[in-house]
């Protein structure tokens, strides 16, 4: 213990622990090692593996250093990794189900490394704000680098922008997904085709709805 703590100290690293700042609704936290899940309320601190499940109707503001991650309804996620080192945040979040928003505001001099992976996709940034819902993607400031599951290219999100995953496993580019909004819906009771990043020529009749907040 007492060689694990030097080398933290040696390093600059030091683990942190994440605080509920307000929740609504029902919202459920199971520490490392815990059997069951437990009541969260205001104030509960998040300490690394801690798992973070809610409810319907319900939602969580969990404070990590310079970070904010929005908990959305029917929602749960393993805070996997909370360390600061050498004026960095890192945060790596694993998001099972259900949608987040991250706001990242690091102070002058510092910067926050977040990560966040789901079964199909990852979206890592350093100071942005975003929304992830383990499919798609939207990006509010700054840039995300998104990209699927499998090994394959990284896709930029910019702000402003937005990208899902595609039936191929890797991410849509925002392009793609801007002009397919800018398309024409097929008239009632016409057949449904493919998507436009799913077609081999990336122009098809029309895309329906992707992302429905």
């Amino acid at each position: 213990m007492g060689l694990l703590l030097l080398c933290a100290i040696i390093s600059g690293a030091f683990g942190q622990s994440g605080e509920i700042r307000e929740l609504t609704g029902n919202v459920e936290i199971k520490p490392a090692g815990a059997g069951a899940f437990i009541a969260a309320k205001s104030g509960d601190q998040i300490a690394k593996d801690t798992v973070v499940s809610t409810g319907f109707r319900s939602t969580a503001i969990i404070a990590v250093g310079s970070s904010t991650i929005i908990v959305r309804p029917l929602t749960r996620l393993t805070l996997a990794e909370i360390q600061s080192a050498s004026n960095t945040e890192n945060l790596s979040v694993n998001l099972q189900a259900g949608r987040v928003r991250v706001n990242v505001k690091p102070p002058a001099g510092t910067k926050a490394n977040i990560t966040i992976q789901s079964p199909v996709a990852t979206a890592s940034v350093r100071g942005t704000s975003f929304e992830f819902d383990t499919e798609n993607l939207d990006v509010f400031e700054g840039s995300v680098a998104f990209e699927g599951a499998s090994e394959g290219p990284v896709t930029m999100v910019q702000s402003g922008e937005s990208s899902y995953m595609g039936t191929d496993g890797q991410p849509v580019p925002p392009a793609v997904v801007s002009a397919a909004v800018l398309l024409p819906s097929a008239p009632v009771g016409t057949p449904e085709v493919e998507t436009l990043a799913d077609s081999p020529s990336g122009i098809a009749g029309y895309l329906p709805v992707i992302l429905n907040y």
